[in-house]
């Protein structure tokens, strides 16, 4: 179920500021009330898209295909990474890690959600952690999670947009007593990119 497909700036974590294809996959259950993709939830109203037609939207200038949502795992995505790979393309994914591992991926970006928690085998695949710092809470949720992943797997903690203003100066102070983390941001948000 394809929501949207664009070509942008990667505008967060490890990969900020590198060109990338984007599929955002509809279909979520995970259920933030922040979510700022809340038209993506409801996958009836998305049209299923053939396999074929996903595997050729990128071009053959794209280098990176990152799969997002909604919640992608809903969905296996084992003939999709499949198909993209095939093509020579770094296939990247962004996940709640609610559901099981499906697809072969080239880097993983974890960001756990407090209404529907990791699968545990997420935490072994990860290449990044994003947490999004909605309250003062989120900072424990973040090393509740930390502590479970890799000892070297890249930290990102990212302020809720909509409360970044009030977030961002708490991130920072908490950056200065916890070195292994780096602050996150949506910056195509602030380039007005999608």
């Amino acid at each position: 179920m394809l929501f949207r497909s664009f070509r942008t700036i990667q505008g967060e974590g490890a990969h900020t500021g590198r060109a990338a294809f984007f599929m955002r996959i509809g279909g979520c259950d995970v259920g933030c009330h922040w979510c700022d993709v809340k038209e993506s939830w409801d996958a009836s109203k998305h049209p299923v898209t053939p396999l074929d037609v996903l595997i050729a939207l990128p071009s053959d200038a794209d280098r990176t295909v990152v799969i997002t949502g909604g919640e992608p795992l809903m969905w296996d995505m084992g003939p999709l990474t499949q198909g993209l790979r095939a093509r020579g393309l770094s296939v990247h994914l962004e996940t709640s890690g609610a559901y099981p591992v499906t697809g072969t991926w080239d880097w993983v970006c974890l960001s756990p959600k407090k209404t529907k928690a990791p699968l545990p085998e997420w935490y072994e695949l990860a290449n990044e952690l994003k947490v999004i710092v909605y309250n003062d809470n989120d900072f424990l949720w973040a090393e509740t999670h930390a502590k479970q992943c890799a000892p070297d797997i890249e930290r990102f903690l990212q302020p809720e947009w909509s409360r970044r203003d009030l977030q961002l100066p708490k991130i920072v102070d908490y950056l200065e007593q916890h070195p292994s983390w780096r602050l996150g941001l949506q910056t195509h948000k602030y380039i007005g990119m999608p």
